[in-house]
C-alpha cells in the first residue's frame, strides 16, 4: 500500500514528490532531535561508552559498507537533472548542501546514541533508537519515535522511486532497457511507464522475499555503482571537471575498500549479478554493433 501511494504521488509530477519529501523530512529531523534530546537530558548518558574502535577496525569498515546506503540519497539528486533548471549549478550545489546536513545530523544522533546505550546496546537492540529513548527514562515516547522511522522508510521509499525511474528511463532512451519504458508523461512531465514498472517490481519483492536478506547485496550494488562513477569521473577534461582527480581516486579506492568488507555472501552474490548485468550488456553491444551496416 505504501509503494503504490507514493507511486501515485511520483506520477504526479516532481514538485509533489518534492512537496511530500518536504513534509516527511521536516517529521524525520523532529524525531531526531527527540531522540537525541531523551539521550543527552535522560538518566544515565556517559562519555565512557564513547569508544570509535569498540568493534575493532574490520567491523568498522563492514558496519560503513552495509549502511553506505544511508549517505546515497544525495545521489538521487543526480537522476533529476533533466527537471530541474541549471542543473549543472544546481545539483552539485544540492547535493554539497545534502550531504553536509546529513553527515551533521548522523553525527549528532550517533554521539548522543553511543553516549546512552554505548555500541553493544546499540547492536543487540532490534530498534536501536527507541532503546536509545528508553535508556533516557523516557518509555511513554517509544511509540514517537516508532512514528518517526516508519515515516523515514516513506522517506526512502519515497526518493529511491523517484531516482530509480529515472535510472530506468534513461537506461530505456538508450535501448539497455525495453524502449516502451522511454515515455514521459504529457501533463505532469514524469517518465510514467519506468515508474509503474519500478513499483511493480518493488511491490513483487516486497510481497515474496525476506527485504533484511537484501540489504548487504543491495549495499554491494550501491557501492559497486559509486565506484563506476568516481571511474567515469577520472576520464573527464579539466574544463568538465568540478573537483580534483585526487577525490575521484580517493573515492573509488574507498568504494573497493567497503564493498570488499561486506559479509562474503553480499559480496559474492553482488559480483555475480553485476557480472553477469556486464555479460549482458556486453553480448547485446556485440550483437548491436555485428547488425549495423
Amino acid at each position: 500500500a505504501a509503494v503504490i501511494g507514493l507511486v501515485a504521488v511520483n506520477l504526479a509530477g516532481i514538485q509533489k514528490t518534492a512537496a511530500v519529501t518536504r513534509a516527511i523530512v521536516a517529521i524525520v529531523l523532529v524525531t531526531l532531535a527527540f531522540v537525541v534530546a531523551a539521550a543527552v537530558f535522560g538518566d544515565s548518558p556517559s562519555s565512557g561508552r564513547l569508544d570509535p574502535l569498540s568493534g575493532g577496525a574490520y567491523g568498522i569498515l563492514q558496519a560503513a559498507g552495509i549502511l553506505f546506503f544511508a549517505f546515497a540519497g544525495y545521489a538521487r539528486l543526480a537522476t533529476l537533472g533533466e527537471e530541474v533548471r541549471e542543473p549543472r549549478r544546481t545539483i552539485p550545489r544540492a547535493i554539497s548542501i545534502a550531504l553536509v546536513i546529513t553527515l551533521v545530523v548522523y553525527v549528532a544522533v550517533a554521539i548522543a546514541s553511543l553516549a546512552a546505550v554505548g555500541a553493544r546496546g546499540l547492536a543487540r537492540s532490534d530498534a536501536p533508537l527507541r532503546a536509545v529513548v528508553a535508556a533516557g527514562g523516557w518509555h511513554a515516547a517509544a511509540p514517537v519515535v516508532r512514528v518517526g522511522a516508519t515515516v523515514a522508510s516513506f522517506g526512502v521509499l519515497l526518493s529511491l522511486l523517484a531516482g530509480t525511474s529515472r535510472t530506468v528511463f534513461a537506461m530505456a532512451s538508450e535501448a539497455d532497457l525495453p524502449r516502451v519504458l522511454a515515455a514521459v508523461h504529457p501533463r505532469s512531465e514524469t517518465p510514467y511507464r519506468a515508474e509503474l514498472g519500478v513499483g511493480a517490481v518493488v511491490v513483487l519483492v516486497t510481497a515474496v522475499i525476506d527485504v533484511r536478506g537484501a540489504i548487504g547485496f543491495s549495499s554491494f550494488g550501491v557501492l559497486g555503482y559509486y565506484a563506476l562513477a568516481n571511474a567515469s569521473a577520472l576520464t573527464l577534461s579539466p574544463a568538465e571537471r568540478l573537483y580534483p582527480r585526487a577525490l575521484s581516486a580517493a573515492g573509488l579506492a574507498g568504494c573497493v575498500v567497503l564493498a570488499a568488507a561486506l559479509p562474503w555472501r553480499s559480496a559474492v552474490t553482488g559480483a555475480a549479478v553485476l557480472g553477469a548485468g556486464a555479460a549482458w550488456y556486453a553480448l547485446r553491444k556485440t550483437r548491436r554493433g555485428s547488425l549495423e551496416p
